[in-house]
């Protein structure tokens, strides 16, 4: 993505607001977000997986399929 490509600071604060992104108000689903962890609703409090970005989500399941393994095979 070149900088052309990039949305402005005004669209990212658009699209963070937005309710309708906002699934539940807790799962990010934004299409037009090609940004593969956007902050979570409460910035403050970290990141949050973009459901509607492909590579976003491959992250995430790999993330928790780690955790999963590292908590199963730590235990022996």
């Amino acid at each position: 993505m070149n900088e052309e490509e990039k949305p402005s600071k005004e669209t990212l604060d658009r699209w963070h607001k937005d309710p309708n992104n906002w699934v539940w108000g807790i799962f990010y689903y934004n299409k037009q977000d090609k940004r593969i962890l956007p902050p979570k609703k409460m910035a403050w409090a970290g990141w949050t997986v973009n459901f509607a970005n492909t590579v976003s989500i491959a992250i995430f399941v790999l993330t928790i399929i780690i955790i999963i393994s590292l908590a199963l095979f730590s235990s022996k």
